[in-house]
């Protein structure tokens, strides 16, 4: 299991102390006093920062303009583009063009990008990233977690008892309790990761050693049909097809209006679908996030989403006032309370309180703190093969009843031997 934690950099994380920070002035002595940026008031070369998630683009765009006040030092944020991020960065970065900060995801992204990846193994902040939770190329860290992310179950606590789904078999009578009581017992939607990207991570992540089950997968040396774990999550997917709503007649939102209305039991998400519920008064104190009981799982899949990193062909003095950038980030008061408060991450340093986290990202948290994790082996699949190849397949299964749960996983099998190929 030492080279799953190495090359996954995903199971615990802790969290200790965020507070309000007064803004500080320009320059001078502010970076000292607020634990980053330059602590000896000398004027650091201009930096840009391109990123991929789309939702921490204003925050991050005034945290900027806050560190310039604070230090004195100019921060460009570039755009998130969003599904096309990978492509305009790696023309960037192809055109020596790229940004000084960017983002990466773990897995085939960060090798394909890994010669422009910085080590910043000796930067004294990255001693508080939890641990196994940095992005790592061999023995270096080569990047900084963003926060954590988790996804299992979410369930509505006034008709689910998790206490009593733990196998196919009490998983499958609940279904069908549900349906006979007129409600959708568990809510998959149509998207690719929301239909199979998510839950297909749960037999990959319970295999002794994720990487080399899939490294071994790719070259056709094992087939998931001839596994046990995926031989019974095929079983729960036939459970699911025969007793709860069919997923291509759901979207995400339709998922989580239907949640949140009582008309659906439970929902395969992640505390990010917590934004979903806020609009619905005080549902979101009914909610909680369970494992996916597959093969006795007792552990929710927790991993990190993106890395920050330094892009390596930047000039020393660009790198400097980057590293200086990322420093001031997780250790100031004003950075640490913006990771939390304005980002809306789950911690994944030590050194920075989680703070008031709603139901969904607190059961992550307590998840991570405790170990009951199970890593995201998704996130080294075939690139693109959960859109393009796992998704079809997985929506003629649920729209075709006579494919059987082994048909199906020999399907699984042949579209991903095509994609590795």
């Amino acid at each position: 299991m030492k080279k799953v934690k190495k090359m996954l950099s995903l199971l615990t994380a802790t969290a200790l102390v965020a507070t309000l920070a007064a803004c500080g002035s320009p320059q001078n002595d502010t970076g000292a006093a607020n634990g980053g940026g330059n602590t000896d008031g000398e004027k650091l070369k201009k930096i840009t920062i391109f990123q991929s998630k789309v939702e921490i683009t204003e925050p991050l765009e005034q945290l900027a303009k806050t560190y310039q006040q604070e230090t004195g030092n100019e921060v460009e944020v570039w755009g998130a583009a969003g599904d096309a991020y990978m492509q305009q960065l790696v023309a960037r970065l192809g055109s020596n063009q790229g940004p000084t900060i960017f983002s990466v995801a773990q897995g085939p992204e960060a090798e394909r990008l890994k010669s422009y990846l910085t080590d910043l193994s000796d930067e004294e902040f990255v001693q508080n990233i939890a641990p196994d939770m940095e992005l790592k190329d061999e023995d270096k860290i080569v990047g900084i977690p963003y926060g954590v992310e988790g996804f299992g179950l979410v369930y509505n606590n006034e008709l689910v008892n998790p206490s009593d789904i733990t196998d196919l078999d009490s998983f499958t009578k609940f279904l069908e309790q549900m349906k006979a009581e007129g409600k959708n017992g568990l809510s998959l939607s149509q998207e690719a990761y929301f239909l199979i990207g998510h839950i297909l991570n749960t037999p990959f992540a319970l295999q002794q050693e994720p990487l080399e089950f899939i490294d071994q997968l790719n070259k056709g040396e094992v087939k998931m049909a001839d596994t046990p774990e995926f031989q019974e999550w095929a079983k729960f997917m036939e459970a699911i097809r025969a007793h709860a709503t069919n997923p291509m007649e759901i979207k995400y939102d339709t998922q989580m209006g239907d949640f949140a209305t009582g008309r659906t039991a439970m929902v395969h998400q992640g505390n990010w679908s917590f934004t979903m519920l806020e609009d619905f008064e005080d549902f979101g104190s009914n909610v909680g996030m369970m494992p996916f009981p597959l093969a006795g799982n007792d552990k929710i899949a927790v991993g990190v989403a993106s890395y920050w990193v330094v892009n390596n062909q930047a000039d020393a003095e660009e790198a400097k006032a980057a590293k200086a950038f990322l420093n001031w980030l997780f250790t100031s008061e004003t950075g640490k309370k913006a990771i939390v408060d304005d980002f809306k991450f789950i911690p994944a340093l030590t050194n920075i309180e989680a703070g008031n986290l709603d139901p969904l990202s607190e059961a992550v948290h307590e998840a991570t703190s405790s170990g009951q994790t199970i890593p995201w082996a998704l996130n080294y699949f075939p690139a693109g093969i959960i859109t393009n190849d796992l998704a079809p397949a997985t929506q003629e299964f649920f729209m075709d009843s006579s494919i059987s749960g082994e048909q199906y996983l020999q399907k699984l099998d042949e579209v991903w031997a095509r994609a590795a190929s």
